[in-house]
This record gives C-alpha cells, structure tokens and sequence, in this order.
C-alpha cells in the first residue's frame, strides 16, 4: 500500500509532501506517548496520533518515520509542517480517531509497526 492509497481509504488532507505519496508503507503505528512511539516502533512507519506538538515530529526524525497522520481533525501549526517539509516527511490529517483509522487501515492491508 502507498501512501497515496492510504490517504484516500482514511479520507485523510494531505498538508504536506504531496509529492511523497507514492512511498510504499511499510507499516503503521498509533500511539500518542512518544515514549512508547520511541520504544516499539520499527523505523519508516507510518505513525497516527492525536498528539499535536513539535515532540511528534522530533520523534519522527529519530526513528525516520515516512508518515505522520493527525487523527480526530488535529491540526498542526505552521511550525510543525515547516519542520517537517523540511524533513522530507509526509504530514495528513483526517477526522476519524485512532480505532477507526487503525481499522480501516489494517482492514487494507497495513502491518503493524510496533514492536
């Protein structure tokens, strides 16, 4: 699955690397401590949380995660998508929480990526 494709199956916006969507996925994590995310996520996963701050995308950097989707409609600043152009990371949001977006994900076909 691209990420492309996964962005249509959880009706997400892309707000940042449109031009990145046709990176495979590898895997998908959801978590919300970055503690947890740190621990048990395998690198270049897809990472869904309602934790909107510059943590997430500090966390992404370290583990190079291709993807991180804001669940429930969470909206970054311009700040965070400005980190994470410049990152070359993909940055989505969609409006559906973190069981039915790892639902409708898994459903298609996405692993899990944590440990």
């Amino acid at each position: 699955m691209t990420l492309r494709e996964a962005a249509k199956i959880i009706e997400a916006e892309v707000l940042v690397g449109e031009d990145k969507l046709d990176q495979e996925i590898s895997s998908v994590c959801g978590s919300d401590m970055m503690s947890e995310v740190l621990a048990f996520t395998a690198e270049r996963s897809v990472l869904l949380t309602g934790l909107c701050n510059t943590q997430v995308l500090r966390t992404a950097d370290m583990l190079d995660l291709i993807c991180i989707v804001f669940i429930r409609g969470k909206q970054p600043t311009p700040e965070m998508l400005k980190m994470a152009e410049d990152d070359g990371r993909v940055v989505m949001t969609t409006r559906f929480g973190m069981f039915s977006t790892s639902g409708r994900l898994y459903k298609a076909g996405a692993g899990s990526g944590c440990m």
